[in-house]
This record gives structure tokens, C-alpha cells and sequence, in this order.
């Protein structure tokens, strides 16, 4: 296999086009197989095979630098500079992340995760390079979908004063990871397909032909003027017009056109796109039907492209689809906005039965919610749909368009918690503490299927910001005979004994449930409470607790610094509640990626590690007391 003759970076240098035309062929065959075994990012991989190829044949690693802007496209460079073997436990506990890390390989430059950043990182790797002396191309490889991103144009603003080279390589899907919205999709589309100017250029190129001895010399000398016979036509694009030197478009497909390019681009004095048209899922044809579908994609069977453990119970995305489409129904004011994740957060089913109130604002996020306060104080009930990673890039709007004016916007924030294998970038284990520091903003969680559905109608009839964090994963469906009413402000007593308290808040209830039995077993009496609200909480429960109980367990999946239970344990301390308190959140670090319940165990909030600092506390009051 030619695949094993890439042991380091820089050795695809050394194989004939033949071995390269095969190489690529290999590395398809490879990565499906690969990630239908451990899943992980196929769609996006697959499309940029031989734009990565291209890459590293025009580009000496690790001395020049690439940079990819997410980043779950990077399974190829991995690839290419000698990472194969790690892709047996990709993703996994311990083994190769799904993104570039700097800790892997000298070869990934910098650490990406989140979209529209490559360009601005690129550009201070640029300006450093310059002002050391040192001589190395930097190269930032960026979606179509990112560039729906405000940050990727403050970078392209920034770029176009620059004036040594610099090279954005615009990798042109048309698909983010939802199909692609707005008006930089349009102008990219209509760009790509643009009948009249292609038909314009092939008339004209075919009069010149026709014109005896100087025709065909006009042809020649007018393909080869740098940027092309399209600037004759289109002398306003949209990169041009912004001071960057714009060359394509490419085809992805074409390993030698693309170096071409690439090589033309290093000449460039200042900032130069590279446009390079690809598809997503390209040479599997699962993939290339359906590439949302294959984003992020579970194990799956190669034949079929089907999920190798289809899921036989609902989600908590599922629950929230299904509650947004009745709510739908009811209140013809209730609209929904995502930013291009119509399909991870479940607002498909939405869109399908009201499109004319479901809004995709792309890669957005500060946007969508400045965009949901602005339809909040028309009067519609905006509910906006976002993983809890995401949200994080809009925290600004949050404090200054939403809650600052109290505006009844909805925030459903999904993958609250540990995720899994995407890892740092992805974890979702910082919104309690972000969310709960902003005056006006209220905080729920569920602690199953039920109470997300109950929460979410809550959120829509609430007149004020209000946000309700939920987990990924299956939905829990225990406890379903506790199913008080929501009310403001107040938790939820299960179980009601003495001694020992769990105040557990949303998918930590399931463990204190879990704990609760084995202290049960123990002897151990032991008090149960769904806390509900992260904020504000309930603090006349809490005074309540304090008559009979002398441990009080505060239980959260977030980190302890600014978390529920250090908000919790600062109202004992100031109240001088005479009870101890033990505070079971993720320690202050990023917790990388494996699987959640391991992932659980390495923090210390699985049921185990509850347990025993329980009882540790337990022992530690008996011994005092003796």
C-alpha cells in the first residue's frame, strides 16, 4: 500500500503522481473504515482529501504553518504526517483527539474547535513571523460556512493591510454542518454556477479563436494574466473589494491545479484566498446523500452507512424537537432560531412545519442572539436553540441586548455538561457559571424527559430571559412519578428524610439517585432534592434543610468556580446554616476528550466518587463528635 510509505510529514513529497493517485484513493478507503468503527467526523474529512495532499506536497511542515479553522477536518494532515495508528482509538479516552493539538504533533500549529477563528489566528502568526525575522509560509484553511462568522471578516479586514504573505485557502462545500444560509452562500453559490459569466468567457474566448494568427495569442496572454479572464467580468468581488487578492476558483478534486495555485499564491505580497470548490462526503456516497447526517457520525455500517447501534430510546434533543413543534402549534408567536445546527439541536422538525417562523442565521451566535432580543421586544416568544460551547461566544449579547433590558428570550442549551469525544473545545461544563453571574437571567435543568418537556413550556410563557441547560445522551426516564409543577424559584423534595442532603441539579439528580441507594444500604439516612433552578435557587428550601439534616451535598456538571454549588454554599456561609457542605462539581481544568462516563469518574461526580466523599464526611463528623 502506498498509505504505508507515509510514516512522517514531508513524505508525501517523495511518491510519483501514479503512487499519489492511489495514496488518495487509500486515505478514503482508510478513514471509513476507520471511523465506522470509532465514529467521528467523516463528511468534512472526506471532502478535503486532496486539498490536504495538495498542501503538503506545496508546503514544507512543521516549518510552515497550516491552520485548520474547526478543525474536525484534519484527519488527513494527521494522516499525512504520521499519525495513522492513532486513529484505532481516536476520540477516545487517552488517544488521538479529533482536532489539531499542539501536544500531538509539531505539525498542528495551533489548537482549533470552534469555527471562524483560523483566519484571525493565521494573521498573528503572520505578524509574528514578521516581526522575528523568520521565513515561513502561514496558510489558514477555512470553510464556506465559517465565513457566516463575524470574527472570520474582522480577521479578513485586518488581513488586507498586511504586507508580507499571508494565504487563506476558502474551502468551498456549501455546507457548514446544516446546509449553509445567507448572503455569503448566495454570492459563493451564484459565483460557482454563474451561467452568464461562463457563457460570456466561452463566447468570447471562442470569437478570439476564430480571429486569424493574433486570435489565438489574445486567448493565451489573457489566461495567463494573474487573476484571470473573471476579472474582466466580475471586478467587484467580494474579496477583491476588501483589499485581498482573491485566485480561483480550484477544483478540489485537481491535486496538480491546486498546487499550481498554491505556488502562485506564495508570491503574493500581502493577504491572498485561495478558493477551492469541494464536496462534502466525497467518494462515499452515504455521505455524499446525506452529509449532516455524516458530521458527526456514530459507528456505522460501510454498506448501508447505517448507524451500527441505532438508538432505541429518545434523546433529550429528541423531547425538545417534539415539545418546539407542539408549542409551535399552540402559540403562533413561538419562533426558533438556530445557528446552523437545525439538525443537532432538533429544530428540523420545526423548520419542516414552520418555516416562516424558524430562522438559521449560520455561524453566528452573537448575532442570533441580539437577532432573538430584537424579535423579543416586537413580541414573539424566540427560542433560541445552541449547544452550551457555542453559547459561550455570545456572552456579551447575553448580558448587554437580552438581559440588561429583560427580554423574554428562551435559551435552550443543549450538550450542557461532559460530551464526550470531541473534547475541551465541545465540553459544555462552563454555563452555570457564566450564565448565572448575570443579573435577570434565570437557570433551569431537568432531571428527566419529563421535566425538560414541563421547563421548556415553562421558558415559552416566562416573560424575562430565561435559559434551560440539558445534557446530550439518552433521556433519563426514572423518577417519572415526581412531576411536581415548575415553579419559580423552588426545588423539588423526592425523598425527604434527615441527616444527609443531595441537592442535585439536572442530570446530576440520576446519580444522587444512584448514591442515595447505596448510602441506603449503609444505614444512612438520606434527603433528596431536585434542585431544578441553578438560579436563582431555592433558599428557603435550603433553611428548611438546615432543622434536620448536617450534611447538605450540593450536585452539578459544571466547573466548581462560579458553579451552582459554590452560589449555594456561599448562602450557608452567609445564612451561618449550621451544615457542611460538600460540593461535587468538575474541577477548574478542561476536561478532554473519552467517554462520558468515564469522563464522569476522571472529575469525580460519578456515583462511586460521590459516595465515598460522602461518607467520608459522614466519618469525619463522628470522629469530631467523639
Amino acid at each position: 500500500m502506498v498509505l504505508d510509505k507515509i510514516q512522517k510529514e514531508n513524505d508525501i513529497k517523495k511518491l510519483t503522481t501514479e503512487e499519489l493517485d492511489q495514496l488518495r484513493r487509500e486515505i478514503r478507503a482508510f478513514l471509513i473504515k476507520s471511523i465506522s468503527k470509532t465514529g467521528g467526523h467523516l463528511a468534512s474529512n472526506l471532502g478535503v482529501v486532496e486539498l490536504t495532499m495538495a498542501l503538503h506536497l506545496s508546503f514544507d511542515l512543521p516549518k510552515d504553518k497550516i491552520i485548520w479553522d474547526v478543525g474536525h477536518q484534519s484527519y488527513t494532515h494527521k494522516i499525512l504526517t504520521g499519525r495513522k495508528e492513532g486513529f484505532e482509538n481516536l476520540r477516545q479516552y487517552g488517544g488521538m483527539s479529533g482536532f489539531p493539538k499542539t501536544c500531538e504533533s509539531p505539525c498542528d500549529c495551533f489548537n482549533t474547535g470552534h469555527s471562524s477563528t483560523s483566519i484571525s489566528a493565521g494573521l498573528g502568526l503572520a505578524a509574528a513571523r514578521d516581526i522575528t525575522g523568520e521565513d515561513y509560509s502561514v496558510v489558514s484553511v477555512i470553510g464556506d460556512g465559517s465565513l457566516t462568522g463575524g470574527m472570520a471578516y474582522e480577521a479578513m479586514n485586518n488581513a488586507a493591510l498586511l504586507k508580507s504573505n499571508f494565504i487563506i485557502v476558502l474551502n468551498d462545500n456549501n455546507m457548514s454542518i446544516s446546509e449553509n444560509v445567507g448572503g455569503m452562500s448566495k454570492y459563493l453559490g451564484e459565483f460557482r454556477t454563474a451561467d452568464a459569466y461562463r457563457d460570456l468567457k466561452n463566447g468570447i474566448m471562442n470569437s478570439l479563436n476564430k480571429i486569424p494568427v493574433y486570435g489565438e495569442r489574445v486567448v493565451k496572454r489573457i489566461r495567463r494574466t494573474k487573476s484571470g479572464i473573471k476579472q474582466l467580468f466580475i471586478p467587484g468581488m467580494l474579496f477583491e473589494e476588501m483589499g485581498l487578492i482573491y485566485l480561483g476558483p480550484v477544483d478540489g478534486n485537481d491535486i496538480q491545479a491546486m498546487c499550481k495555485t498554491f505556488a502562485e499564491a506564495k508570491r503574493v505580497d500581502g493577504a491572498v484566498i485561495v478558493h477551492v470548490l469541494t464536496k462534502k462526503g466525497a467518494g462515499y456516497s452515504p455521505a455524499e446523500r446525506h452529509p449532516a447526517r455524516f458530521h458527526g457520525a456514530e459507528p456505522f455500517d460501510i454498506a448501508t452507512g447505517l448507524p451500527s447501534k441505532p438508538r432505541t430510546k429518545a434523546n433529550y434533543t429528541d423531547i425538545f424537537s417534539t415539545v418546539m413543534k407542539k408549542m409551535g402549534e399552540r402559540d403562533p408567536k413561538v419562533v426558533a432560531i438556530t445557528a446552523a445546527m437545525a439538525d443537532g439541536t432538533g429544530l428540523k422538525r420545526f423548520h419542516n412545519v414552520y418555516p416562516e417562523r424558524f430562522f438559521d442565521v449560520g455561524i453566528a451566535e452573537q448575532h442570533a442572539v441580539t437577532f432573538a432580543a430584537g424579535l423579543a421586544k416586537a413580541g414573539l416568544k424566540p427560542v433560541f436553540a445552541v449547544y452550551s460551547s457555542f453559547l459561550q461566544r455570545a456572552y456579551d449579547q447575553i448580558l448587554h441586548d437580552v438581559c440588561i433590558q429583560n427580554l423574554p428570550v428562551v435559551f435552550a442549551i443543549d450538550r450542557a455538561g461532559l460530551v464526550g469525544s470531541d473534547g475541551e473545545t465541545h465540553q459544555g461544563i462552563f454555563d452555570l457559571s457564566y450564565l448565572s453571574t448575570i443579573p435577570n437571567m434565570t437557570v433551569m435543568a431537568p432531571k428527566n424527559k419529563w421535566e425538560l418537556s414541563d421547563m421548556i413550556k415553562y421558558a415559552i410563557a416566562f416573560d424575562a430571559p430565561i435559559a434551560v441547560r440539558y445534557p446530550r445522551g439518552e433521556a433519563y426516564d426514572g423518577l417519572r412519578d415526581y412531576r411536581a409543577p415548575v415553579a419559580y424559584g423552588r426545588s423539588e423534595i423526592i425523598y425527604l428524610e434527615k441527616g444527609v442532603v443531595l441537592f442535585a441539579l439536572g442530570n446530576m439528580v440520576r446519580i444522587a439517585e444512584q448514591v442515595r441507594n447505596r448510602l441506603k444500604e449503609q444505614g444512612v439516612s438520606c434527603t433528596l432534592i431536585n434542585a431544578r433552578f441553578a438560579m436563582p435557587f431555592d433558599r428557603e428550601c435550603i433553611r428548611e434543610m438546615a432543622e434536620k439534616h448536617s450534611i447538605f451535598v450540593t450536585m452539578e456538571e459544571n466547573v466548581r468556580s462560579g458553579g451552582f454549588g459554590e452560589h449555594v454554599e456561599s448562602f450557608i456561609l452567609e445564612e451561618e446554616l449550621p451544615m457542611n457542605v460538600v460540593n461535587i462539581s468538575i474541577p477548574d481544568c478542561y476536561v478532554e476528550h473519552g467517554n462520558v462516563e468515564l469522563l464522569k469518574q476522571e472529575v469525580g461526580i460519578d456515583a462511586d466518587t460521590v459516595y465515598r466523599r460522602v461518607m467520608d464526611e459522614i466519618k469525619k463528623q463522628e470522629n469530631e463528635e467523639v
